[in-house]
């Protein structure tokens, strides 16, 4: 895995699956049966993610690393 924006990871018993959200990539989220397969897949969509944000010109932010909530 090549991507250096931060990622959160948690099971969700309503999808009964392991869910992967990149808070710095607005609606950017994927899951799978297995931690592994939910990685593999977010990578995927962060990769198409940055693809469509070229396409229409948008800003690409730059991975900051750990964020801080409050």
């Amino acid at each position: 895995m090549n991507t250096k924006y931060e990622l959160i990871m948690y099971w969700s018993e309503e999808d009964s699956a392991f869910i992967v959200e990149v808070p710095e990539l607005a609606g950017c989220m994927a899951d799978g049966q297995t931690q592994s397969e939910a990685l593999i897949n977010i990578q995927i969509v962060i990769d198409q993610w940055i693809e469509t944000a070229k396409e229409l010109g948008r800003d690409i932010p730059k991975a900051k690393g750990k964020l801080m909530y409050a």
